[in-house]
């Protein structure tokens, strides 16, 4: 067996998932609150053993992981009410179509016709007790306080429901820059004491695009560089054969 046609295809393999990665960071790097997904690389034993202790037989090949970057994005002001950051660990609470809750760092909320507080893609946003909702025929402004209380006018509407994850790898990354506890013993869910909201802000991405930029090249050179490895190694063993072949 040939180890470096294994280990070439390998990190050809983890070349191609990090491309595919940094392209996905790109194309959310302009979605308020979205996280950052990046690649990191290992190598892992492989190979099989005769005898217990033969030596030898082993190899080591790379192995590509991939972890979610939840540090804080910067906050951008904006003219709008309905946008809200958050500043801290904390993450807003949504309810999807299902039913079950998710979670998000998204605040370009708005109202939809019923006067229920939404993300852009409809999901009702959760407060302390269910979708927060709003008098559609009353014009009072809509404020929201550091603290999550969310008032029109004078009637208080409720509290939004910031949550903060004792274990933040432990949620699952539900696309679109929502995640879900699906194991909440793992991520441990509680209310928010570390996180004040901002009203009139918008929190950015926390992805770099001009960083990003220069990972895919180094991913695209890596990939070639790999490919290279394969055909020299694919050429010598042609030309080994050939040899003890007499051709």
């Amino acid at each position: 067996m040939d180890v470096s046609l294994y280990s070439s295809a390998a990190a050809m393999n983890a070349t191609e998932r990090w491309q595919d990665m940094v392209a996905d960071n790109l194309s959310t790097s302009s979605v308020p609150g979205a996280r950052q997904q990046e690649m990191n690389f290992s190598a892992v034993q492989a190979g099989a053993s005769a005898a217990a202790g033969a030596a030898g037989n082993h190899f080591v090949i790379p192995f590509a992981g991939s972890a979610t970057n939840f540090s804080q994005g910067e906050l951008k002001a904006t003219t709008r009410n309905m946008d809200v950051a958050l500043e801290g660990p904390g993450f807003f609470t949504v309810q999807m179509p299902d039913g079950s809750k998710a979670y998000t760092r998204n605040g370009e909320f708005r109202l939809n016709n019923q006067g229920q507080m939404t993300t852009n893609q409809g999901y009702p946003v959760v407060g302390s007790s269910g979708p927060l909702t709003f008098d559609p025929n009353k014009t009072a402004p809509i404020t929201i306080s550091s603290s999550g209380e969310v008032s029109q006018g004078p009637d208080e509407k409720g509290q939004m429901s910031v949550m903060e994850f004792g274990n933040v790898k432990a949620l699952t990354n539900g696309g679109g820059g929502y995640f879900r506890a699906d194991n909440p013993q793992q991520a441990q869910p509680k209310p928010a004491t570390a996180t004040s909201v901002r009203q009139g802000f918008v929190e950015e991405s926390n992805t770099s695009p001009t960083l990003a930029m220069a990972s895919l090249l180094t991913s695209m050179r890596m990939f070639e560089s790999n490919q290279k490895v394969m055909q020299m190694q694919s050429d010598r063993m042609t030309r080994t054969i050939n040899d003890l072949s007499g051709a």
